[in-house]
């Protein structure tokens, strides 16, 4: 009998992973919503940008995933960027 990964502790990493990849993300998009609101430029495109960033961690995809190679496909390189999974 050999071991198997515990896919609830997987999915707290995955989330955490996201958490970590989405953060300076964040950060780029204040700093770019705040030079948007300094010219009073259309913030639209940012904060639904910042919104997708926010929900990542929540996406239903994790909870569904039935084994890590599911997990590791969940990651959405559109918002997160480079999958930490290669």
């Amino acid at each position: 009998m050999g071991f198997g990964i515990n896919i609830t502790k997987a999915r707290d990493i995955h989330k955490n992973n996201i958490r970590l990849a989405r953060k300076p993300k964040l950060e780029a998009l204040d700093i770019e919503f705040q030079k948007a609101l300094e010219t009073s430029a259309d913030t639209t495109s940012i904060v639904s940008k910042k919104q997708a960033l926010r929900d990542a961690p929540a996406d239903s995809d994790i909870e569904s995933a039935a084994d890590a190679s599911a997990l590791k496909a969940q990651w959405n390189t559109a918002i997160l960027g480079t999958t930490p999974y290669t």
